[in-house]
């Protein structure tokens, strides 16, 4: 289940979010993280299930989009679905209000989870 970041977890979020190649520099990595705390239009969320295994995070740009900017799953928890979780659950949450999108560096992969609905749609 998707949970709000809250300061408390920001090690677990740090260590989620520096999986992601444009955030392997710790000062990078901290800029991301306050990012998240002070600016109301980022929204970062963790996926906890017995812990907490990915982190997904996004901006609010013009009241018309939430375009996911990171996401992240612990390296020996991927391929099980957590990544399509997250983008579906975000989805959710977003689509009444905004055009819910992601950023080229994600778009692969968000394009992807689309499919993966529409193929089960097929069956």
């Amino acid at each position: 289940m998707l949970i709000r970041y809250k300061r408390n977890l920001e090690k677990i979020a740090m260590g989620l979010l520096s999986f992601m190649p444009e955030e392997k520099d710790v000062k990078k990595l901290q800029q991301t993280i306050k990012e998240y705390e002070e600016n109301p239009d980022w929204h970062l969320f963790l996926w906890k299930e017995d812990d907490v295994l990915g982190a997904i995070g996004l901006r609010i740009e013009d009241d018309i989009n939430a375009v996911i900017q990171h996401i992240s799953v612990n390296p020996s928890h991927r391929n099980s679905g957590i990544g399509r979780k997250m983008v579906h659950a975000i989805n959710n949450m977003y689509q009444d209000k905004y055009a819910v999108c992601a950023e080229e560096n994600i778009q692969t992969f968000y394009n992807k989870c689309g499919q993966d609905d529409k193929e089960k749609e097929d069956d």
